[in-house]
């Protein structure tokens, strides 16, 4: 099955200035991500920016670049600029990996590509696993998700959802890894904002509201650390190490 990944890579962070170029033993984070990608079954890898310092960086590893505006709100309107810069066909299937992902296992980035081929009706793919504890129950930096019997999203919040007097019990993690068409993308960046996603700090909360299917799997492995902290990114280092 054929499919395209693109990594959209910000230097703008507000905890970590910089995020994909900071090092993790010898290497920066963006080249981790992106020799990831290389490993799994996709065709092409293309790392999207608008920063110059990054696009430099990359292309000294090797990388193929795209240079997108720098006033997008999300990754997903990165990659639709990505999608019409290279003219990609509507039917061609794209992986959003997003460029603070260290060790995201390769065998996920095709899970999510497979997973949307196989679901004709939705609009994105996407992957979760279960939560096997209160804390990030109740941690708003984790976002949660409840499904339909099918695996159809009904919702994405930061909140802890389902309630269930407070326990993890049954609650499922979003990971933050998405397989879209090239068609959807173009029309995502045409959609309204929703009050939703901007309430919620959530990208595919536009798509909900605006009626797409959201189909998700539980991911078969443990996906990999989201750098977001100066801790995250001495976990990565360690476990790099």
């Amino acid at each position: 099955m054929a499919y395209q990944i693109i990594i959209p890579a910000r230097y703008a962070s507000t905890r970590l200035p910089g995020k994909p170029l900071l090092d993790i033993n010898g290497r920066c984070l963006l080249q981790h991500v992106h020799e990831a990608a290389l490993a799994s079954g996709a065709e092409s890898v293309i790392i999207a920016t608008d920063d110059e310092r990054i696009r430099a960086t990359a292309a000294g590893f090797g990388a193929r670049v795209c240079m997108t505006r720098a006033d997008h709100a999300s990754g997903s309107e990165r990659l639709a600029e990505v999608v019409e810069q290279l003219q990609l066909p509507d039917d061609a299937i794209i992986v959003n990996l997003q460029g603070d992902e260290f060790g995201m296992p390769t065998v996920l980035l095709d899970q999510v590509a497979e997973l949307l081929a196989a679901t004709t009706d939705a609009a994105i793919a996407t992957l979760c696993e279960p939560i096997d504890n209160d804390a990030d129950y109740h941690n708003p930096h984790i976002v949660k998700v409840v499904m339909d019997r099918r695996g159809r999203a009904l919702y994405f919040s930061r909140a802890p959802i389902p309630w269930s007097d407070g326990s993890a019990l049954g609650a499922m993690r979003h990971i933050g890894l998405y397989a879209y068409r090239s068609g959807f993308l173009r029309r995502y960046v045409q959609m309204p904002a929703s009050p939703l996603e901007q309430s919620e700090r959530l990208e595919q909360l536009r798509a909900l509201d605006a009626g797409a299917t959201i189909q998700l799997a539980t991911a078969v492995q443990k996906p990999g650390l989201g750098i977001d902290t100066a801790a995250d990114l001495e976990r990565a280092r360690q476990r790099a190490g």
